[in-house]
């Protein structure tokens, strides 16, 4: 892949100047506190390991039953030590959360929309002025989407007719996919589920979106679900969070999570240019997940989640109004991409990363970053910020493919290379952006290349509206064959990456 434009045009003229902080400048000690403060937190473990060895080696010495006689005191006080610190550790360590599979899910070809097309019905339904579609000719040449990303009929139709019904359709198709598709890789039944997550931003229905999954599979009646809404394209991680959380506290269980996001009903027919970005950059998909905590599942599940860190900066105003579902000057609905979006998602990703780091970097990166953090923030001394390598930390990266101008400035902060970026930007091309689900199209993708080796390490990071910024780290169970792999790449898999130039003309 060629190394693409770091500044490409994603947003109109007048924004194109709000780009992504610079990470090599301030960070925030309170961040850095709150990630060693997760590290102390987990870090109980450090400190019994080698008091149990000690015990163990005092335990040992005690060969013959004179000498035990005569320290009868310290073997009732090292057995007592060890029965409490054993208690303490089983009721104490959080139980593993197993990925067992995930699916994605594929539209049909009758639902591809190549940019003419998209272009051609954005003309033909009449509600566009002149200045709004060669806008949006711009948007598209600069995107980085390719000629086969996806649309639901009801937008594609012409003239197109949203409306609930369809809406309802859109839903059940990509839900319903993904989750038979997942239930046929894991032999798992719609029985066994205990625990459902469905996530989508802007489609609501009543009854919800998780009560149609229990509804069609049948599930059981006392599955714990939950509906999340208007959470944005980062509610994927927190469903995963979620389902972490109530793993927990349920043995046994399986965890099934839906992300996905409802197109029929949110296109935009007007002209307001903060409201038409939304059109060009998102498209159909959606994803299903399967978690368990059961200890049998442990040796076919393929990853097994390490952590999670989420960061929420609601309580700013810039931070909460940046996306916002709202109507135009004539009472049409979209969704407004303010131009301070792209300073507050770098802040966002800024606070994220910097609550990470302690928790997966290795000490050599962490003691030059936390020396050059305290001789500059403490000691007032002029040093140049040091920015840890998370390629360090991480074999893989799944970036929300968000929009090539937010990808662009990721790889040039983050020191990262054209390879490490290839999975979200092949999405980006492929599929569009799918909202919470790119994450898991993205992973399909490191997969479907036969990248995902035993003990890698992979960062899922995404934002979205609120404002959120979110990951979750993943551990690689075993290696993955990608001649054994069902995912939507995995028939044109040899065709990837392709080269993306920063302008696409269009005719």
């Amino acid at each position: 892949m060629s190394k693409p434009n770091p500044n490409p045009l994603l947003i109109p003229p007048s924004q194109s100047r709000s780009k992504l902080p610079d990470f090599k400048q301030t960070v925030k000690l309170k961040y850095v506190k709150l990630g060693y403060h997760h590290l102390i937190t987990h870090g109980m473990y450090l400190f019994l390991s080698p008091l149990a060895l000690l015990i163990f080696a005092q335990l040992s010495t005690f060969s013959a039953n004179h000498h035990l006689q005569s320290n009868l005191i310290s073997v009732i006080l090292c057995t007592t030590l060890i029965v409490f610190f054993l208690t303490l550790y089983f009721l104490t360590r959080p139980r593993a959360i197993y990925l067992v599979d995930f699916s994605c899910y594929k539209p049909d070809d009758a639902r591809k929309c190549t940019r003419q097309i998209f272009m051609d019905r954005s003309g033909l339904t009449g509600t566009f002025t002149e200045q709004s579609l060669d806008f949006q000719r711009k948007i598209l040449e600069r995107s980085g989407l390719g000629e086969s990303t996806y649309l639901p009929p009801a937008v594609l139709n012409v003239p197109p007719n949203p409306c609930m019904a369809e809406a309802r359709k859109e839903a059940e198709a990509v839900m319903f996919g993904a989750i038979d598709d997942l239930f046929a890789k894991t032999k798992v039944k719609p029985k066994d589920v205990g625990i459902l997550i469905v996530n989508c931003s802007l489609f609501n229905p009543t009854p919800s979106l998780s009560a149609m999954v229990i509804n069609h599979y049948k599930l059981r009646g006392n599955v714990r679900s939950y509906n999340l809404g208007g959470m944005g394209c980062s509610a994927g991680l927190i469903s995963i969070d979620l389902a972490k959380d109530l793993l927990q506290v349920h043995p046994n269980s399986y965890a099934l999570v839906i992300s996905m996001e409802n197109i029929t009903l949110n296109w935009y027919f007007g002209n307001d240019k903060s409201m038409l970005l939304s059109n060009c950059l998102f498209r159909m998909g959606g994803a299903a997940i399967l978690l368990s905590n059961k200890r049998s599942e442990r040796w076919r599940a393929k990853y097994r989640l390490v952590h999670t860190v989420r960061t929420n900066k609601g309580s700013d105003d810039k931070c909460f109004s940046c996306v916002t579902q709202r109507e135009d000057s004539e009472g049409k609905i979209g969704v407004s991409l303010s131009k301070e979006l792209m300073g507050v998602a770098g802040d966002a990703l800024k606070t994220n990363i910097t609550t990470l780091g302690p928790l997966v970097l290795p000490m050599s990166e962490q003691l030059l970053f936390f020396a050059t953090l305290v001789a500059k923030k403490l000691l007032k001394v002029k040093v140049k910020p040091y920015i840890p390598d998370f390629k360090l930390a991480f074999e893989h990266f799944c970036i929300h493919a968000g929009g090539r101008a937010v990808l662009d400035e990721l790889e040039k902060n983050l020191h990262l290379s054209d390879w490490h970026m290839e999975p979200s930007r092949m999405t980006l091309y492929r599929f569009g952006n799918t909202s919470s689900s790119s994450l898991w199209y993205e992973l399909a993708y490191t997969e479907g290349k036969g990248r995902v080796k035993r003990g890698d390490r992979m960062w899922q990071i995404a934002f979205g509206s609120g404002f959120k910024c979110n990951s979750a780290v993943w551990k690689a169970l075993r290696s993955i064959n990608p001649t054994k792999e069902k995912n939507p790449w995995m028939d044109e898999i040899d065709q990837f990456p392709v080269d993306v130039p920063k302008v696409a003309t269009l005719n």
